[in-house]
């Protein structure tokens, strides 16, 4: 099995496992799609998070199966990996991408396709597919540039350089750098901090805030309208509501004191 699911609570934690680097061959590709299905559909789903086994996230697609695709494979691969993290970006849940090591090619992708992204400062981020006499080829010249701007971006993608923790915690391409042995307690701690949200909030403020980036403002607007109303009428809000008027009021009474 080269990508392991588990779950606690209701969290899902995704390990890409295919040593030494966990390179997105064939295999791995089929196994993070399956994973994706089971994902899907699980009931009571709050968020997921993705890591990698070996002291790597992935080191990205595997250069040597790449260079022996038959002609009339390619099309299928470059969908396959497109497609990928396509579903990933689409999931209704905060996903969270937990990274040390090697975060390179597909496996830079698949994490750019991921809502917030804390690494280690052994973390090693780049795309070296330009190089190649290749560009991204899943989603990467595309978020990139959504998320650290357009110079940077071409700057990175352009030489296939190496961007270490540090830079990529500067230009915004990491939100938090850790400590290796606070990795994962630090992607538990933030998934709690989703999950403690109603799950519809969730779902509907995800679509609204990507939306943002893909349109015109007013067309933004209109959806956030349409989202908002439901959940308003919904009676989901109610015992959270009240929770939060008995929270300030508990607030206020202090700060009078």
């Amino acid at each position: 099995m080269t990508v392991r699911v588990s779950y606690v609570d209701a969290v899902a934690w995704v390990c890409l496992d295919r040593p030494p680097l966990n390179l997105f061959d064939t295999a791995q590709q089929l196994g993070a799609e399956l994973a994706l299905r089971e994902l899907e559909a699980r009931d009571g789903l709050r968020a997921v998070v993705f890591t990698g086994a070996h002291g790597h996230f992935s080191a990205g697609g595997d250069v040597k199966e790449m260079g022996t695709l038959p002609p009339d494979e390619v099309a299928e691969y470059a969908e396959r990996i497109s497609r990928l993290t396509r579903e990933v970006a689409a999931l209704p849940v905060p996903v969270i991408a937990a990274m040390e090591g090697f975060v390179l090619g597909g496996g830079c992708e698949l994490a750019l396709a991921a809502d917030v992204r804390i690494c280690t400062p052994t973390a090693r981020f780049a795309l070296p597919e330009t190089p190649l006499g290749l560009i991204p080829g899943a989603g990467g010249t595309q978020r990139l540039p959504r998320l650290i701007g357009l110079s940077r971006a071409k700057d990175i993608i352009f030489s296939g350089r190496m961007v270490h923790a540090d830079e990529a915690a500067r230009i915004g391409l990491v939100d938090a750098v850790v400590p290796e042995e606070e990795l994962t307690p630090t992607a538990r701690d933030w998934s709690r901090r989703y999950t403690a949200c109603p799950a519809g909030a969730l779902a509907a403020a995800k679509q609204a805030v990507d939306a943002s980036m893909e349109g015109p403002l007013e067309a933004g607007l209109d959806l956030e309208r349409a989202l908002f109303a439901p959940l308003l009428a919904a009676g989901e809000r109610t015992a959270h509501f009240q929770r939060f008027q008995a929270s300030r009021a508990e607030a206020a009474a202090s700060a009078a004191h």
